[in-house]
């Protein structure tokens, strides 16, 4: 069983209902309006909410911020190479992915998936041997992109070849390249790859990059991967929308 800390993380995963619910434990006087969503999702799904003490809840957490809402659950299930595929030919819209190697902390892993959730990512890739991470630890910031946003482990570099026979750009992030992410179209289908800050990407992906970016920095500042990925996915979302606008104002003929 996983523990999942909070309202919105429980509240997405009943929504999302891809994990089996064991129990939703809620601390004793807690205002029932607060986690209304919460009890309403646990009775439309027969889940069991049972109230305790604080003290009990905090056992079983993992902190003391779980804002007075634990459940114990199975891990979230991750998609399989295939079932991405099939997301990307049902879009109606250019595919965006990114593609994360070298993070090692779950807690900005969880930031990374909340912020690409919010901007319009598809899907997020990470390769299998590298997952290490505590469910719990990932689920708590992601603010409930963890349950919603599509997550593929693959293990070699067939996904990313398939990726690229539908047209889907593999775009790398270094920080020495040329080009900066102001001067590549992002507005196509795209899947955008992020090195950590100790490896960086590796040999083989940058192997299948069709084209690689910077973020332009001040000299001798560097960037944590989260916060890379969250300036290179808004630079894709602000081209993203400009244009659909650009589309919408064109005049009808």
């Amino acid at each position: 069983m996983e523990v999942l800390e909070g309202r919105l993380s429980v509240a997405a995963a009943l929504t999302a209902a891809q994990r089996r619910f064991q129990v939703i434990l809620v601390r004793q006087g807690i205002h029932e309006e607060r986690i209304r969503d919460v009890l309403d999702l646990a009775a439309k799904r027969g889940v069991a909410v049972r109230y305790v003490a604080r003290a009990e809840l905090d056992a079983v957490a993992h902190g003391t911020t779980h804002g007075g809402v634990v459940a114990l659950c199975t891990s979230k299930p991750r998609l399989a190479p295939d079932e991405l595929l099939q997301i990307v030919d049902s879009l109606r819209q250019p595919p965006l992915l990114l593609l994360l190697e070298g993070i090692d902390d779950a807690r900005n892993l969880g930031f990374t998936m909340r912020t690409a959730e919010a901007l319009g990512t598809h899907g997020l890739l990470i390769k299998k041997h590298l997952w290490e991470f505590d469910g719990t630890e990932v689920a708590r910031p992601a603010s409930g992109a963890y349950e919603r946003l599509p997550l593929v482990q693959f293990d070699d570099l067939a996904l990313l070849r398939e990726l690229r026979r539908r047209e889907v750009r593999l775009i790398g992030c270094l920080a020495k390249a040329r080009r900066t992410i102001h001067d590549v179209d992002l507005t196509g289908p795209t899947t955008l790859a992020i090195g950590g800050e100790k490896r960086g990407l590796s040999g083989a992906v940058r192997g299948l990059c069709d084209v690689f970016v910077s973020i332009p920095t001040q000299a001798g500042c560097s960037l944590s991967l989260s916060h890379a990925a969250a300036i290179v996915l808004a630079e894709a979302a602000r081209q993203r929308m400009g244009r659909t606008a650009s589309v919408s104002d064109a005049p009808q003929q």
